[in-house]
């Protein structure tokens, strides 16, 4: 499958850890996108791991070859209208996530995850792997 994607947190990781099925899939995309809240847990969790330096390093390399996606006005209005729609319905999600979930809808590109939880989301288009 092809087409325009960004990637959660965790296929970038899995990526980074050079699954082929995450490699594939991506040598296959038409576009991939990282959104900029990914890249923060990222380097968050190279901070709190037992090899610090040599998680930095593989951050910065495999962000010299991305396209970072940042938050603005329109992605805060997406996060809004998902936020109050997962409250009514009762079903929260991780603040993170929603913020990566309008980053996907503000730009209509494909989440591609492996959390559960984006089914949530309503037109939220999903890959999981």
């Amino acid at each position: 499958m092809s087409g325009k994607f960004l990637l959660d947190t965790n296929v970038v990781i899995a990526f980074l850890a050079g699954e082929l099925a995450i490699r594939q899939l991506l040598a296959e995309a038409e576009d991939v996108f990282v959104p900029i809240i990914a890249l923060g847990e990222l380097y968050f969790g190279a901070r709190k791991s037992g090899q610090v330096e040599k998680n930095l390093t593989r951050i910065n390399e495999f962000v010299i070859n991305c396209s970072i996606l940042v938050c603005d006005t329109d992605t805060a209005r997406e996060y809004g209208i998902i936020k109050n729609t997962l409250r009514a319905k009762g079903r929260p999600i991780p603040e993170n996530d929603i913020w990566i979930a309008a980053v996907a809808k503000q730009h209509g590109l494909t989440l591609v995850t492996r959390n559960l939880h984006f089914s949530e989301i309503q037109s939220l288009n999903i890959e999981t792997r």
